[in-house]
């Protein structure tokens, strides 16, 4: 798979967005909220994702404080959130169980340990 344009949602298209991502590129991970949410993410720069429609949103930091967790207070959905990479640059940590048209259960993804962090 190569760099695609993509839209994606929460639940009740309250939060939409549109991300140019690489499905090829995508992470399960363990972590306390990881897990219960059942994520599959994809990261991509700030510059590739644009919000469409965003509101209301509400905010969740847990850990370290250094993702912005963003989901809807109406359906509940979490489908994007803002955190920086290892090298200080602006990154956005796509659900792709929100993204249109895309099975994310049929991507090869890699696991993450983040439990261990």
């Amino acid at each position: 798979m190569t760099r695609q344009h993509y839209q994606g949602s929460c639940q009740c298209g309250s939060i939409a967005y549109e991300v140019d991502a690489d499905l090829d590129q995508t992470f399960t991970c363990n972590c306390s909220r990881c897990q219960r949410l059942g994520f599959v993410l994809t990261f991509v720069p700030r510059a590739d994702f644009r919000l469409t429609s965003d509101g209301p949103v509400t905010e969740y930091l847990f850990n370290r404080k250094q993702i912005h967790h963003r989901f809807c207070p109406t359906c509940g959905v979490e489908s994007y959130a803002f955190g920086t990479g290892p090298d200080g640059a602006e990154m956005v940590a796509v659900n792709v169980n929100c993204l249109a048209g895309v099975n994310p259960r049929a991507l090869a993804s890699q696991a993450v340990d983040g439990a261990s962090y």
